[in-house]
């Protein structure tokens, strides 16, 4: 594989803080609405040996002028030509909602066509594949699609009451709702990275148990970790999930 010559790799990739001396690489795919920046704390509280790459999707931030993609399959094809770079030493996947299916068909798409298994793939927030639900926000109109904002609490509160930029942003939002809400699994052959999924016990978008039948896409180990929250509760446990990742990379997370 070609050894990266750059700290990001064209327009997908941010490295916040790089550590080229590392053992593993950590991908970080945001949520629905979600941006590189989200992972900003994540990177900088792994050891030195886990090199953490932030995915940027096109129409936002430095990307907002960008086509927007509105399917997780267009994505995964994306982020994977943009990771290949990067597969000179292991890759571990991390992602949020939305991030946790493109992080899925990332990893299916390492393994079928590269015989490269992820170090491990961690769904957070997120029901499995195969544990459809039919939902339509990204049929709303705008003053819905921002009430389902609100209510998840994943948005900050300033954006959300400042017009001009919610007009800048909503396209990509609704961009991304589309993506994750008319995913649909295509069977095939089980992972054989480990998965282990983080799921709230009060999340609305997906419950224990759909959290737990990621454990049917794996010939891997496979682990769940419950905590108290919502839809966004690995931000009042960050510090608890980046322990559990780290740990599992094979080394501790700063103190």
């Amino acid at each position: 594989m070609n050894t990266p010559l750059t700290e990001d790799n064209g327009l997908w990739v941010r490295r916040f803080h790089p550590r080229p001396d590392s053992r593993v690489r950590l991908v970080c795919l945001p949520h629905a609405g979600g941006s590189a920046s989200f992972y900003f704390p994540v990177s900088r509280a792994m050891p030195d040996t886990v090199d953490v790459l932030c995915v940027q999707y096109p129409g936002r931030q430095d990307r907002r002028t960008e086509p927007l993609l509105d399917s997780v399959q267009a994505l995964a094809d994306k982020v994977y030509e943009a990771l290949l770079p990067w597969t000179d030493r292991p890759i571990a996947l991390f992602g949020h909602s939305m991030g946790a299916s493109l992080g899925y068909e990332i990893a299916r798409r390492l393994e079928q066509e590269r015989g490269i298994v992820p170090a491990a793939l961690f769904a957070s927030g997120r029901r499995a594949p195969s544990a459809h639900r039919d939902e339509t926000v990204h049929l709303r109109d705008d003053d819905g699609l921002v009430a389902e904002m609100r209510g998840l609490s994943g948005t900050n509160p300033q954006l959300l009451g400042d017009d001009e930029v919610l007009r800048m942003v909503l396209p990509a939002i609704r961009a991304d709702y589309r993506a994750a809400e008319t995913y649909r699994w295509n069977p095939g052959p089980a992972l054989r990275c480990p998965v282990t999924t983080f799921v709230g016990d009060d999340d609305p978008k997906v419950t224990i148990e759909e959290a737990a039948a990621w454990s049917v896409h794996t010939d891997g180990p496979f682990t769940q970790k419950v905590f108290p929250g919502g839809h966004f509760f690995l931000a009042q446990h960050q510090t608890e999930i980046v322990r559990l990742m780290a740990e599992q990379l094979g080394a501790p997370a700063r103190a």
